[in-house]
């Protein structure tokens, strides 16, 4: 019985809940158009911060009724304005109910609305717009549809200082990459926007910012614009800087701060300038402090990152400045008391958000120490970093699993700290679990960070190599993506280097010759060069090249030929004769050259090359080659001469190049000896 009674009563309280708006619905079908007024009027002080009125409203279907009456030309005006007024406050509620508003097509309804002469109406229908598009439900597209929403929005911007704040909000929102930002900036977003940037109205100002903010990200073109753009007589660098002062609401220092960062990475702002160096770092720097909230200290640490982040100067310049290597200790204790916060529902949050401090420290970390030894050493010394690196590697966020990644990979370039931190603290064992099984862009770094950490002079090069890392760096080397092929075979690279001949096959194993020809084909010059170097590491001492040529003699030197014969550039060739002089200097090995006509007209073509690196790799192929104290020599010298390569010594002899002319003349000493 008991399951026969459930659905009517579930029934039976919806429709009591729904009962008592269905009223509301119900009037604004009436035919006395005032009663329809005040019908809405009524609705719209009933919704009014009130999410379970909202939801019943939208479940009874007042949606479509509202909207049909916002575009009919029948309605009085006022009664389309209070439409537009109840649409957006239902807009304000849950996602869900956003959802529900964009189903009806509300946009193009709303859209349609700005066509209007009143100015009231615009106004309701920009803000409601404005709600619906700041949420993350909508897609930002469905503001691009129509090329023609862009310019009439555009236009609007003059009518009033609402049109102006909410038309630079939903610009602001609906930014999203490059494809935006070229479209805003064609329909003439910079001209529009920048007197807005000294409007009487602190709201239009600073949506206005904003504005600039996500325009000028990472896009040199309006970056390269702005800095060039003047309002009553000043330029926009000099506005932005103004509203970095510490009197300024600091949502405000930061948004102008992020506008000279953009326009500084874009190479519109020298790095040097004091606008950058006297403004925007310091107040970056006072945004990470923990007196800020946590979102405060969120983005000035990553915007701070993203300033520094290539440029060496403003890295020491910022790791001197109040503290900050100590104070972004800070960021991994937050929140360290309930009584710093007093507040339970910031408590709560923070809790829940505290991750993003984190992600924020591990990034800023990672630009601090991108070039400079003593910044990293300072980074490694700070209260247990290390541990919270290795911490940081196995957090369920993937946003602070790549951020502590990129840490590590910028102080894994530290010869001094791959000796000592990260292998007091087996950091490789982490990173090799973070390698097992993560998405793409944290296997980019992890696998840029192993490449250090397999240099010869790494203490950790020997257990990696233990725990299997020679197969999954050959499975990397076969991925899709470009930057884990180079990694892979970079990895593979150092760990060949003054290896045991054991390793060395164990990788030519696993590579297999099918994949090793694919690398040496790969449409990416780094893959080739890479997979070069990771050959002429693998044929170096003697015993190692005769063993690795006497089982796979026959590819390497059909990949050679292969690539000698191709379209590539110097480095490569040059990279590829260095691996024959390898060859060469092999006991058994050389014969595989010297029974090769091809391979040896080869390299005397590149004897004669007009470019001095191919001559003087090719002339360290013959100098092995005809290398006296070695059997069989005479016969090689005979064969060579016979073949014209010692009237090409003697030409080289006269070289004006020194290296070149040393090179030949050691090299007829042997057929004088």
């Amino acid at each position: 019985m008991a399951c026969v009674l459930e659905a009517p009563l579930r029934m039976s309280v919806l429709s009591e809940v729904t009962a008592s708006s269905r009223h509301y619905v119900d009037r604004l079908f009436d035919l006395d158009p005032q009663k329809v007024l005040q019908g809405v009027i009524d609705m719209k002080n009933a919704v009014i911060g009130n999410n379970k009125q909202k939801a019943n409203l939208i479940v009874l279907g007042a949606v479509p009724r509202l909207l049909y009456l916002l575009q009919q030309e029948s309605s009085s005006t006022e009664l389309r304005t209070e439409c537009a007024v109840v649409l957006g406050s239902l807009a304000m509620g849950t996602e869900n109910n956003v959802k529900s508003l964009l189903d009806c097509h509300i946009i193009p309804a709303l859209l349609q609305g700005l066509l209007s002469p009143d100015l009231k109406f615009i106004e309701a229908c920009l803000r409601c717009l404005r709600t619906i598009f700041i949420s993350p439900v909508t897609p930002e597209d469905l503001l691009y549809t129509d090329s023609s929403v862009i310019s009439h929005l555009m236009g609007l911007l003059s009518r009033s200082r609402y049109t102006q704040e909410y038309i630079c909000q939903i610009f602001s929102h609906c930014c999203k990459g490059p494809d935006h930002q070229t479209i805003l900036f064609n329909y003439g977003a910079v001209q529009n926007i920048s007197h807005l940037l000294v409007s009487t109205s602190n709201k239009v100002r600073m949506q206005a910012l904003k504005c600039f903010s996500v325009l000028a990200f990472e896009n040199p073109q309006v970056s390269m614009t702005l800095v060039n753009v003047s309002v009553d007589g000043e330029l926009l660098p000099q506005i932005f800087v103004k509203m970095l002062q510490r009197d300024k609401p600091i949502e405000m220092q930061l948004t102008s701060a992020k506008c000279l960062t953009s326009m500084c990475r874009a190479g519109a702002i020298r790095t040097d300038d004091p606008c950058i160096v006297l403004k925007t770092l310091p107040c970056l720097v006072r945004m990470c402090s923990k007196d800020r909230l946590l979102e405060e200290r969120v983005e000035g640490a990553e915007t701070l990152a993203y300033l520094i982040e290539t440029d060496v100067e403003l890295q020491r310049m910022a790791s001197i400045t109040d503290h900050l290597i100590v104070m972004l200790a800070d960021y991994f204790k937050y929140p360290s008391s309930v009584s710093a916060i007093a507040d339970i529902k910031r408590l709560d949050h923070d809790l829940k958000h505290a991750h993003e401090l984190r992600q924020a420290a591990f990034k800023l970390y990672a630009s601090l120490g991108a070039n400079d030894e003593d910044i990293r050493k300072k980074i490694i010394e700070t209260e247990n970093m290390m541990d919270r690196i290795v911490n940081g590697l196995s957090e369920s966020s993937i946003k602070v699993r790549l951020a502590a990644v990129r840490c590590l990979h910028s102080l894994s370039r530290s010869v001094q700290q791959l000796r000592t931190s990260f292998q007091d603290h087996a950091v490789w064992k982490p990173l090799m679990k973070v390698l097992q099984n993560a998405p793409n862009e944290i296997l980019v770094v992890a696998s840029s960070t192993l490449c250090n950490l397999l240099l010869e002079f790494s203490p950790s090069k020997e257990p990696i190599l233990e725990s299997g890392a020679i197969e999954l760096l050959c499975s990397l080397t076969q991925s899709e993506n470009l930057a884990l092929r180079v990694n892979g075979i970079w990895a593979l690279m150092n760990m060949a280097f003054q290896a045991e001949q054991k390793i060395k096959s164990d990788i030519l194993r696993g590579l297999s010759t099918e994949q090793l020809f694919q690398l040496l084909s790969d449409s990416d010059v780094n893959v080739l060069m890479k997979t070069l170097g990771l050959l002429r590491n693998l044929l170096s001492t003697r015993p190692h090249i005769d063993h690795i040529m006497s089982t796979h003699g026959k590819q390497i030197m059909q990949a050679v030929t292969l690539i000698l014969e191709g379209e590539h550039n110097i480095e490569v060739k040059e990279q590829t004769l260095c691996i024959l002089a390898n060859i060469a200097d092999g006991t058994t090995a050389k014969e595989l050259i010297m029974t090769n006509d091809d391979i040896l007209q080869k390299i005397k073509y590149y004897m004669s090359h007009s470019n001095a690196k191919l001559q003087l790799a090719a002339m360290f192929c013959i100098s092995n080659l005809i290398w006296n104290e070695e059997e069989g020599s005479q016969e090689r010298q005979d064969k060579l001469r016979d073949m014209g390569i010692v009237d090409i010594l003697h030409k080289l002899s006269q070289s004006s190049d020194p290296n070149l002319c040393d090179k030949a003349k050691t090299a007829l000493q042997q057929y004088l000896a």
